[in-house]
Protein backbone atom coordinates (compact mmCIF):
# COMPACT_ATOMS: atom_id res chain seq x y z
CA UNK A 1 0.00 0.00 0.00
CA UNK A 2 2.89 2.57 0.43
CA UNK A 3 4.39 1.69 -2.77
CA UNK A 4 1.20 2.78 -4.21
CA UNK A 5 0.79 5.72 -2.50
CA UNK A 6 4.19 6.84 -3.33
CA UNK A 7 3.72 6.08 -6.72
CA UNK A 8 0.52 8.04 -6.55
CA UNK A 9 2.57 10.83 -4.95
CA UNK A 10 5.18 10.81 -7.75
CA UNK A 11 2.64 11.32 -10.20
CA UNK A 12 0.60 13.94 -9.08
CA UNK A 13 4.34 16.03 -7.57
CA UNK A 14 6.13 15.31 -11.10
CA UNK A 15 3.44 16.73 -13.02
CA UNK A 16 3.05 13.67 -15.22
CA UNK A 17 -0.24 13.01 -14.32
CA UNK A 18 -1.31 16.33 -15.44
CA UNK A 19 0.56 16.27 -18.59
CA UNK A 20 -0.32 12.32 -19.49
CA UNK A 21 -4.31 13.96 -18.77
CA UNK A 22 -3.55 16.78 -21.29
CA UNK A 23 -2.47 14.09 -23.79
CA UNK A 24 -5.46 12.02 -23.24
CA UNK A 25 -7.87 15.00 -23.55
CA UNK A 26 -6.10 16.28 -26.58
CA UNK A 27 -5.83 12.72 -28.12
CA UNK A 28 -10.02 12.57 -27.23
CA UNK A 29 -10.68 15.58 -29.87
CA UNK A 30 -9.76 13.67 -31.97
CA UNK A 31 -11.85 10.83 -31.62
CA UNK A 32 -14.98 13.38 -31.06
CA UNK A 33 -14.83 14.68 -33.82
CA UNK A 34 -13.62 11.96 -35.83
CA UNK A 35 -10.59 12.05 -36.93
CA UNK A 36 -6.75 10.39 -37.16
CA UNK A 37 -4.44 10.86 -34.39
CA UNK A 38 -1.57 13.43 -35.04
CA UNK A 39 0.93 12.29 -32.58
CA UNK A 40 3.07 15.27 -33.30
CA UNK A 41 0.23 17.60 -31.97
CA UNK A 42 -0.40 15.13 -28.59
CA UNK A 43 3.39 15.55 -28.45
CA UNK A 44 2.98 19.18 -27.95
CA UNK A 45 0.09 18.78 -25.85
CA UNK A 46 1.27 17.05 -23.54
CA UNK A 47 4.97 18.57 -23.09
CA UNK A 48 3.76 21.75 -23.61
CA UNK A 49 1.43 21.40 -20.37
CA UNK A 50 3.96 19.83 -18.72
CA UNK A 51 6.72 22.57 -18.90
CA UNK A 52 3.96 25.14 -18.13
CA UNK A 53 3.52 23.83 -14.91
CA UNK A 54 6.76 23.15 -13.94
CA UNK A 55 7.39 26.78 -14.79
CA UNK A 56 4.67 27.53 -12.47
CA UNK A 57 6.21 25.80 -9.49
CA UNK A 58 9.21 27.54 -10.55
CA UNK A 59 7.73 30.74 -10.43
CA UNK A 60 6.30 30.50 -6.88
CA UNK A 61 9.17 28.77 -5.38
CA UNK A 62 9.23 29.67 -1.66
CA UNK A 63 12.66 31.52 0.26
CA UNK A 64 12.44 28.19 2.20
CA UNK A 65 10.72 25.37 0.35
CA UNK A 66 11.80 22.95 2.96
CA UNK A 67 9.80 25.21 5.90
CA UNK A 68 6.66 25.41 3.59
CA UNK A 69 3.57 24.21 5.46
CA UNK A 70 2.68 22.19 2.12
CA UNK A 71 3.71 18.61 1.53
CA UNK A 72 3.44 19.41 -2.29
CA UNK A 73 6.38 22.26 -2.07
CA UNK A 74 8.48 20.54 0.25
CA UNK A 75 8.43 17.64 -2.09
CA UNK A 76 9.23 19.26 -5.40
CA UNK A 77 12.05 21.42 -4.21
CA UNK A 78 13.27 18.31 -2.61
CA UNK A 79 13.48 16.36 -5.79
CA UNK A 80 13.98 19.69 -8.10
CA UNK A 81 16.27 17.54 -10.21
CA UNK A 82 13.75 15.42 -10.99
CA UNK A 83 11.56 18.96 -11.86
CA UNK A 84 14.58 19.88 -14.28
CA UNK A 85 15.08 16.87 -15.65
CA UNK A 86 11.54 15.86 -16.94
CA UNK A 87 11.68 19.87 -18.20
CA UNK A 88 14.67 19.35 -20.34
CA UNK A 89 12.96 16.16 -21.98
CA UNK A 90 10.06 17.81 -22.24
CA UNK A 91 11.69 20.74 -23.94
CA UNK A 92 13.43 18.21 -25.98
CA UNK A 93 10.12 16.28 -27.21
CA UNK A 94 8.68 19.07 -27.57
CA UNK A 95 11.22 20.94 -30.00
CA UNK A 96 11.00 18.08 -32.00
CA UNK A 97 7.26 18.28 -32.55
CA UNK A 98 7.13 21.90 -33.05
CA UNK A 99 9.48 21.10 -36.26
CA UNK A 100 6.38 19.06 -37.61
CA UNK A 101 3.45 20.96 -37.11
CA UNK A 102 2.06 23.79 -39.32
CA UNK A 103 3.07 27.22 -38.55
CA UNK A 104 -0.39 28.43 -37.78
CA UNK A 105 -0.51 26.04 -35.32
CA UNK A 106 2.99 27.41 -33.46
CA UNK A 107 1.34 30.91 -33.43
CA UNK A 108 -1.75 29.38 -31.36
CA UNK A 109 0.86 27.74 -29.27
CA UNK A 110 2.51 30.29 -28.57
CA UNK A 111 -0.92 32.75 -27.91
CA UNK A 112 -2.04 29.94 -25.45
CA UNK A 113 1.34 30.12 -23.96
CA UNK A 114 1.32 33.67 -23.36
CA UNK A 115 -2.29 33.90 -21.62
CA UNK A 116 -1.02 31.04 -19.14
CA UNK A 117 2.10 32.54 -18.14
CA UNK A 118 0.18 36.33 -17.62
CA UNK A 119 -1.70 34.51 -14.78
CA UNK A 120 1.51 34.09 -12.77
CA UNK A 121 3.67 36.88 -14.20
CA UNK A 122 3.58 40.04 -12.11
CA UNK A 123 2.30 42.42 -15.68
CA UNK A 124 0.39 44.84 -13.35
CA UNK A 125 -0.57 45.82 -10.09
CA UNK A 126 -4.10 45.28 -8.25
CA UNK A 127 -5.18 47.29 -5.10
CA UNK A 128 -1.56 48.64 -5.07
CA UNK A 129 -0.01 44.70 -5.55
CA UNK A 130 2.13 43.68 -8.15
CA UNK A 131 0.98 40.51 -9.94
CA UNK A 132 -0.90 38.94 -12.58
CA UNK A 133 -4.08 37.63 -13.85
CA UNK A 134 -4.26 35.26 -10.74
CA UNK A 135 -5.08 38.57 -8.32
CA UNK A 136 -8.34 39.23 -9.78
CA UNK A 137 -11.30 37.80 -8.01
CA UNK A 138 -12.70 34.80 -9.47
CA UNK A 139 -10.75 34.31 -12.37
CA UNK A 140 -8.28 31.47 -11.18
CA UNK A 141 -11.04 28.64 -12.74
CA UNK A 142 -12.17 30.16 -15.74
CA UNK A 143 -8.57 31.10 -16.47
CA UNK A 144 -7.72 27.19 -16.30
CA UNK A 145 -10.53 26.10 -18.19
CA UNK A 146 -10.25 27.97 -20.87
CA UNK A 147 -6.28 27.86 -21.41
CA UNK A 148 -6.75 23.87 -21.17
CA UNK A 149 -10.37 23.89 -23.54
CA UNK A 150 -8.18 26.13 -26.36
CA UNK A 151 -5.28 23.64 -26.09
CA UNK A 152 -6.90 20.71 -26.01
CA UNK A 153 -9.54 21.32 -28.31
CA UNK A 154 -8.15 24.41 -30.22
CA UNK A 155 -4.85 23.00 -30.88
CA UNK A 156 -6.18 20.21 -33.03
CA UNK A 157 -8.44 21.70 -35.06
CA UNK A 158 -6.15 24.29 -35.88
CA UNK A 159 -4.02 22.12 -37.38
CA UNK A 160 -6.56 20.08 -39.20
CA UNK A 161 -7.86 23.93 -40.79
CA UNK A 162 -4.21 24.49 -41.44
CA UNK A 163 -3.69 21.12 -43.33
CA UNK A 164 -6.58 22.31 -45.02
CA UNK A 165 -8.91 19.41 -43.55
CA UNK A 166 -12.69 19.55 -43.63
CA UNK A 167 -13.90 20.34 -40.34
CA UNK A 168 -17.27 20.13 -38.75
CA UNK A 169 -17.34 23.39 -37.27
CA UNK A 170 -20.19 23.72 -35.45
CA UNK A 171 -18.64 20.52 -33.33
CA UNK A 172 -15.70 21.93 -32.59
CA UNK A 173 -17.00 24.84 -31.45
CA UNK A 174 -19.66 22.97 -29.43
CA UNK A 175 -16.89 20.31 -28.04
CA UNK A 176 -15.05 23.88 -26.79
CA UNK A 177 -17.45 25.58 -25.04
CA UNK A 178 -18.55 21.94 -23.56
CA UNK A 179 -14.73 21.20 -22.53
CA UNK A 180 -14.44 24.28 -20.38
CA UNK A 181 -17.57 23.29 -18.62
CA UNK A 182 -16.32 19.76 -18.09
CA UNK A 183 -12.68 21.60 -16.54
CA UNK A 184 -15.09 24.09 -14.65
CA UNK A 185 -16.14 21.09 -13.13
CA UNK A 186 -12.62 19.21 -12.14
CA UNK A 187 -11.32 22.13 -11.12
CA UNK A 188 -13.09 23.90 -8.77
CA UNK A 189 -12.91 21.04 -5.81
CA UNK A 190 -9.34 22.15 -5.87
CA UNK A 191 -10.06 25.21 -5.36
CA UNK A 192 -12.10 23.93 -2.56
CA UNK A 193 -9.65 22.08 -1.34
CA UNK A 194 -7.11 25.37 -1.35
CA UNK A 195 -9.21 27.36 0.18
CA UNK A 196 -6.62 28.05 3.24
CA UNK A 197 -3.78 27.92 0.59
CA UNK A 198 -5.22 30.61 -1.86
CA UNK A 199 -6.17 33.15 1.61
CA UNK A 200 -2.19 32.38 2.45
CA UNK A 201 -1.39 33.93 -1.31
CA UNK A 202 -4.40 36.23 -1.34
CA UNK A 203 -5.81 34.89 -4.09
CA UNK A 204 -9.74 35.41 -4.35
CA UNK A 205 -11.04 32.04 -6.25
CA UNK A 206 -14.73 31.33 -6.31
CA UNK A 207 -14.75 29.18 -3.16
CA UNK A 208 -13.41 31.88 -1.41
CA UNK A 209 -16.17 34.31 -2.43
CA UNK A 210 -18.91 31.68 -1.95
CA UNK A 211 -18.17 30.07 0.72
CA UNK A 212 -17.44 26.15 0.86
CA UNK A 213 -20.93 24.67 0.78
CA UNK A 214 -21.76 27.09 -1.83
CA UNK A 215 -18.88 26.12 -3.94
CA UNK A 216 -19.57 22.12 -3.59
CA UNK A 217 -23.36 22.76 -4.77
CA UNK A 218 -22.09 24.56 -7.69
CA UNK A 219 -19.96 21.73 -8.40
CA UNK A 220 -22.63 19.13 -8.69
CA UNK A 221 -24.79 21.28 -10.91
CA UNK A 222 -21.87 21.91 -13.28
CA UNK A 223 -21.94 18.25 -13.72
CA UNK A 224 -25.21 18.20 -14.49
CA UNK A 225 -25.22 21.21 -17.27
CA UNK A 226 -21.93 19.19 -18.47
CA UNK A 227 -24.53 16.26 -19.10
CA UNK A 228 -27.43 18.17 -20.84
CA UNK A 229 -25.23 19.51 -23.35
CA UNK A 230 -23.68 15.94 -23.84
CA UNK A 231 -26.96 14.86 -24.16
CA UNK A 232 -27.67 17.74 -26.73
CA UNK A 233 -24.69 17.47 -28.43
CA UNK A 234 -23.83 16.57 -32.11
CA UNK A 235 -21.76 13.61 -31.14
CA UNK A 236 -22.16 9.73 -31.90
CA UNK A 237 -24.21 7.63 -29.63
CA UNK A 238 -21.38 6.06 -28.54
CA UNK A 239 -19.01 8.85 -27.23
CA UNK A 240 -22.53 10.46 -25.22
CA UNK A 241 -22.22 7.65 -23.06
CA UNK A 242 -18.27 7.27 -22.49
CA UNK A 243 -18.49 11.15 -21.42
CA UNK A 244 -22.01 10.27 -19.11
CA UNK A 245 -20.66 7.54 -17.80
CA UNK A 246 -17.56 10.03 -16.86
CA UNK A 247 -19.44 11.56 -15.10
CA UNK A 248 -21.07 9.06 -13.26
CA UNK A 249 -17.82 8.46 -11.71
CA UNK A 250 -17.38 12.25 -10.96
CA UNK A 251 -19.93 12.41 -9.09
CA UNK A 252 -19.58 8.99 -7.20
CA UNK A 253 -15.63 10.45 -6.80
CA UNK A 254 -17.42 13.65 -5.20
CA UNK A 255 -20.01 12.17 -2.98
CA UNK A 256 -18.02 9.31 -1.41
CA UNK A 257 -13.95 10.60 -1.65
CA UNK A 258 -13.60 14.03 -2.36
CA UNK A 259 -15.74 16.16 -0.45
CA UNK A 260 -15.54 13.99 2.60
CA UNK A 261 -12.00 14.79 2.71
CA UNK A 262 -11.53 17.91 1.32
CA UNK A 263 -8.95 18.25 3.37
CA UNK A 264 -7.25 15.68 2.54
CA UNK A 265 -4.97 16.44 -0.35
CA UNK A 266 -4.74 13.80 -2.19
CA UNK A 267 -8.21 12.61 -3.07
CA UNK A 268 -9.23 15.71 -5.23
CA UNK A 269 -6.44 14.47 -7.72
CA UNK A 270 -9.29 11.65 -8.62
CA UNK A 271 -10.48 14.20 -11.19
CA UNK A 272 -7.00 14.63 -12.86
CA UNK A 273 -7.54 10.96 -13.72
CA UNK A 274 -11.22 11.45 -14.76
CA UNK A 275 -9.51 13.38 -17.57
CA UNK A 276 -7.16 10.36 -18.65
CA UNK A 277 -11.04 7.83 -17.33
CA UNK A 278 -12.79 9.98 -19.87
CA UNK A 279 -10.32 8.83 -22.94
CA UNK A 280 -9.49 5.08 -22.12
CA UNK A 281 -13.77 5.13 -21.66
CA UNK A 282 -14.36 6.68 -24.82
CA UNK A 283 -11.85 4.49 -26.64
CA UNK A 284 -12.68 1.55 -25.43
CA UNK A 285 -16.47 1.79 -26.47
CA UNK A 286 -15.04 2.62 -29.85
CA UNK A 287 -13.45 -0.30 -30.28
CA UNK A 288 -15.67 -2.75 -28.57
Amino acid sequence: MRVAKNVYYFFIFSNLLIGSAAYMQCALTYIILNKPYNPHILMVEGTATLLLYNFSLLLSKPKHPHEAPYLRTRWVFKNEWLLWTNSILASILLAYALMEVHLYTIFFLAGIGLLSLSYALPLFKVNGVRGGLRQLPGLKLFHIAIIWSLSSVGLPVVQLWAEGDSMDWYAANYLGVTKVIFLLLCTLPFDIRDMRQDSYYHLKTIPNLLGEKKSIRLCYTLVLVHSILVLCSPYEGYIKIGLLITNLFIVLAMRFMIFPHIKQFHHVYLLDMALIIQFLICSLILYL
